[in-house]
């Protein structure tokens, strides 16, 4: 099956009637998607497929066949390393505290203001409302995709 993952051309065997979360994990050994609760409710294990927000434990990896998946590890810039300026939203806005929901947070946050880069609070929840985060940094959440969406609009 070929796919492009993080930007690059990908191609595995043998993996396509495994979930998209065990064939990044397990297989090609990517470790910023989650599992969370293996029903698709949680969001620990988002990535984007094709741009959009999925669940790669619900989904299943033949799914994925000439499309294009990122991961947390695809969003820094692959040539200077820098952080993608959600990744480094969360680091200034200290967005999370025990970080198992963070990978989903960021998945979903990059989604989100790739087609909206001014969101409201309102629209940040929203946007997050199925991404859940058992510390309770919903407020510091919120104020790191802020921060994201000004060094967005400042690069």
């Amino acid at each position: 099956m070929d796919f492009t993952l993080n930007g690059q051309d990908s191609s595995v065997t043998d993996g396509e009637r495994l979930s998209l979360l065990d064939l990044l994990r397990d297989r090609i050994g990517l470790n910023g998607p989650k599992y969370g609760c293996g029903l698709g409710q949680c969001g620990a294990c988002t990535v984007l497929v094709d741009g959009a927000p999925a669940r790669a434990c619900v989904m299943r990896a033949a799914r994925v066949k000439g499309r294009s998946v990122t991961t947390l590890e695809g969003l820094a810039d692959p040539v200077t390393g820098d952080l993608h300026p959600v990744q480094q939203g969360f680091i200034d806005g200290q967005g999370a505290q025990c970080g198992y929901c963070l990978n989903g947070m960021i998945m979903t946050a990059v989604a989100l203001l790739d087609r909206n880069p001014d969101p409201s609070d309102d629209q940040i929840r929203q946007a997050l409302r199925d991404n859940l985060c058992r510390c309770g940094t919903h407020q510091d959440i919120v104020a790191s995709v802020r921060q994201a969406a000004a060094l967005m609009v400042a690069r």
